[in-house]
């Protein structure tokens, strides 16, 4: 199982002498070098590009989920010293720092716009154009992207089923668009159809009723269902994604006087208030004294030992007892009490950062100017596309997938580049 889960789906031969990397090494060279990478340097995170220089990149983010991943890996194997099936520090570095890539111009406002636009040809989803980058886009290898290993290519699968499946009900679309709603058109998530291939690939190792188990889903809403489980790997990134979330952006919106003591002790703080926990009870006080300080290196011990904390209430837990494959029957989960304290650090980064209406006047603007690009280059793909992206678009043609084609182009763009596209197609002055 173990040579299975190292395999590649194709053999290439590179003339490396000497390279004593593991293959997970390997995998993590072929992300940083990478041209999808680098542009994460020039997406936004929350805070548009451009605004500020102090706060995070999609570029930094990723970099500080990896170190916090590492960190609970760390915890991890101290806590489970007796458990083999743990992921390599460079192959969960390697997930971490990649796990961004797939996310378009625009935040969410350009997921929303490619969802929307590509609503007839199997949608849009960050996760499911990271996957469909690292093994199929990035041109490492003739048509099998950065041709990473099969454990790797599983771990960045955070929703294993298709979201042809997913998607269950396409809200209406047949009037005339004005400005859509954006809650409508949020992507399920999951995988593309149109990489089904790559996904039977990487689960051929499991048995048939763990490929059964693991595509396990449930309705969500009226138009989207959410898939139940995800490999040991991929628990990990994710954790470790939250935190960042929660913790570094919540540092940024602070740093940076968006979010004020006042919006603290308003919304935050009540509600940390009723969890009632000898920990928070102890800390409150001092965690809030010290984010809000006039001193930054208060308020850097503040975020430091809320990663710390929440790092070291990660467990190893039983995912369901019916997995055979060991990286599906276990988990990582925080524990309940603290993982209560993370999910109000995120609604309330959530509901007063991103949601506020100036934040979301910048994301529809981005949004519609997606949607614009995308009406632009579909009207006349063998015109506007560029020469390498033509040649894709006649291939994908052959089997219908012409649409797919235009949204990878849009969605690999940087915000800027996004911008200068847009002048370029419609602005009169140049």
């Amino acid at each position: 199982m173990d040579k299975q889960w190292q395999s590649r789906i194709i053999d290439q031969y590179k003339h490396r002498p000497n390279d004593n990397r593991s293959p997970w090494q390997v995998d993590r060279s072929r992300i940083i070098h990478a041209a999808a990478f680098r542009r994460l340097q020039a997406k936004t995170q929350i805070m548009g590009i451009g605004l500020n220089d102090f706060y995070r990149t999609r570029l930094t983010h990723s970099l500080e989920v990896s170190q916090i991943g590492t960190g609970i890996l760390r915890h991890l194997k101290a806590q489970h010293s007796d458990f083999t099936h743990f992921p390599s520090s460079g192959l969960l570095e390697t997930l971490c720092l990649a796990h961004d890539i797939g996310h378009p111009p625009f935040g969410h406002g350009g997921e929303i716009a490619l969802n929307y636009m590509m609503r007839n040809h199997g949608g849009f989803e960050g996760n499911a154009q990271t996957l469909r980058i690292v093994a199929k886009l990035e041109p490492y290898s003739n048509g099998h992207g950065m041709n990473l290993t099969r454990r790797t290519l599983l771990g960045f699968i955070k929703y294993p089923a298709f979201i042809d499946t997913l998607w269950h009900t396409i809200p209406d679309s047949t009037m005339p668009r004005a400005f859509i709603k954006a809650d409508d058109w949020r992507p399920a998530k999951g995988v593309y159809n149109d990489d089904s291939a790559i996904f039977n690939w990487i689960v051929e190792p499991l048995s048939e009723n763990d490929k059964a188990l693991l595509g396990n889903h449930a309705t969500s809403d009226k138009y989207r269902a959410k898939t139940t489980y995800k490999s040991l790997d991929s628990a990990i990134m994710e954790h470790a994604d939250d935190i960042a979330y929660a913790v570094h952006d919540l540092e940024d919106a602070i740093a940076t006087h968006v979010l004020t003591l006042d919006d603290w002790q308003t919304h935050a703080l009540p509600q940390l208030k009723t969890l009632n926990f000898e920990w928070l009870n102890n800390m409150l006080d001092s965690l809030t004294k010290r984010l809000f300080s006039k001193h930054d290196y208060e308020r850097k011990d503040a975020i430091g030992e809320l990663v710390n904390t929440f790092i070291i209430h990660i467990h190893l837990d039983i995912q369901n007892d019916d997995f055979e494959c060991p990286i599906l029957k276990y988990t990582a989960k925080l524990d309940v009490q603290y993982d209560s304290v993370l999910q109000i650090l995120k609604h309330f980064v959530f509901q007063r950062l991103i949601r506020d209406p100036e934040m979301q006047q910048i994301e529809f603007k981005g949004q519609n100017l997606l949607i614009e690009l995308f009406t632009a280059f579909a009207s006349d793909p063998l015109r506007l596309l560029p020469e390498t992206t033509q040649a894709q678009y006649i291939e994908a043609e052959k089997q219908n997938q012409g649409m797919r084609i235009i949204c990878d182009y849009l969605s690999g763009m940087s915000d800027e580049y996004a911008y200068k596209t847009y002048q370029r197609l419609f602005s009169p002055i140049q």
